[in-house]
């Protein structure tokens, strides 16, 4: 077991009370965190105390309840500005997540500029999310929608990326830590070969945000997605990072609410950025939430986090490769703490059904990445995914509990 990290586990283990659960009469092991992570007491009572305190509409009240939702809610951009150290708060979008900022740059980005015979490039380990809008607007435009392909470890063929990308590339679009084999891409590199093309990049980070500092002027990214849930804040809220010129050059992706400046029957001038992409009264509650959530990971310190979270994933992975008739899915030299795997005599529903009763939660089918599945040759897999709360002990029930479920089974 790995020790070298100097971390409270147990002061943040106490300020997530869904840690307390049994299941079964068995105390929660909760490895579902590439689904959805658990949100701590400060983000939950940073909701709270909107609502019992502070909440009114924001932008569109000279009262003092408007005002203070409205300061908090701008302040929670300006905390996402700062976490994913964009150049203004302008550059901010909120959303209700990664899929929704994927769709947005696909419909007010790409979908204005293909044409026939244009190409997209995405990768294998896509997300469904980051798969199916590219196939919309390919059907839309007449575009042409590229994979590149990935090896038997779960890694990206470079080769093949640089031979696909061409002149005829017009948009970039990959995952930057895959949800199914939890595998780290190279992103600044591919963002660098596309940009010799002139080609913009737009990253999902849903799954790297949780787990890995991000610096988008450093990568360079022309857009980078994320989700609130994934990185300990509440569902229904994400974030759509642009670069400032390419988001004023777009088109508003819906109308009504903040996105205008004034209306007539005659014409509509919209707002500015930000606001041009959030029509409507926006998930107040859930940007806040979101800001209370940065604040929490930003005090433990991301490094401390990755460097956890890195050693579970040793161990984990030590330990399941212990367990004869085990395979893993996804064995990449750069990985984040995910494991996916597969039982020679056990379904992967069977085998999640099973780890419930043993007080464990894994993720059990094709994780939204059916391409990777077929990839692989399995119809599913059973996920274990790490969080900065788990621990190495969690990491023995888990091994303990697969081993009782080859039993069961034989």
């Amino acid at each position: 077991m790995n020790n070298t990290v100097q971390y409270d586990i147990a002061s943040i283990r106490d300020d997530f009370p869904i840690l307390q659960r049994k299941i079964f009469g068995k105390p929660l092991v909760y490895l579902d965190n590439a689904a959805s992570t658990q949100r701590p007491v400060q983000v939950i009572n940073a909701i709270k105390d909107l609502y019992e305190g502070h909440y009114a509409n924001v932008h569109r009240g000279v009262h003092t309840l408007s005002q203070e939702s409205t300061n908090l809610y701008n302040e929670a951009r300006a905390k996402v500005r700062s976490f994913i150290h964009a150049s203004c708060v302008h550059e901010v979008v909120f959303t209700r997540g990664t899929t929704e900022s994927i769709n947005l740059v696909a419909q007010c980005y790409a979908r204005p500029r293909l044409r026939p015979g244009d190409e997209i490039l995405i990768t294998h380990m896509e997300h469904h999310s980051n798969i199916v809008p590219w196939q919309m607007v390919c059907e839309q435009t007449g575009a042409i929608l590229k994979v590149v392909p990935i090896s038997d470890k779960g890694e990206l063929e470079m080769e093949r990326f640089h031979e696909l990308l061409g002149e005829k590339t017009k948009l970039v679009s990959v995952v930057q830590v895959s949800n199914a084999l939890g595998t780290v891409n190279p992103v600044k590199e591919i963002i660098a070969a596309a940009h010799a093309f002139g080609v913009p990049v737009l990253v999902d980070g849903a799954q790297a945000v949780p787990h890995i500092p991000i610096d988008v002027q450093k990568l360079d990214a022309d857009f980078y997605a994320f989700s609130g849930h994934k990185i300990y804040g509440p569902t229904g809220v994400g974030v759509l990072y642009g670069k400032e010129k390419l988001l004023s050059e777009m088109p508003p992706y819906q109308g009504g609410g903040d996105m205008i400046l004034s209306v007539s029957f005659e014409k509509t001038t919209y707002n500015q950025l930000p606001y041009k992409f959030e029509a409507g009264t926006p998930n107040i509650a859930g940007v806040i939430g979101l800001g209370a959530a940065i604040d929490y990971v930003q005090k433990v310190g991301l490094g401390i986090i990755a460097a956890h979270e890195h050693g579970l994933l040793e161990y984990a992975t030590a330990r399941l490769r212990d367990i004869d008739g085990l395979r893993i899915i996804g064995e990449a030299d750069q990985k984040a703490g995910l494991i996916s795997f597969v039982l020679d005599c056990v379904h992967p529903h069977d085998i999640g059904t099973m780890l419930d009763g043993e007080g464990v939660a894994v993720r059990a089918g094709h994780h939204c990445a059916q391409p990777v599945m077929e990839r692989y040759g399995v119809p599913a897999t059973a996920r274990a995914s790490f969080a900065m709360y788990n621990t190495f002990g969690e990491i023995d029930v888990l091994a303990e509990a697969i081993k009782k479920t080859i039993q069961m089974f034989k």
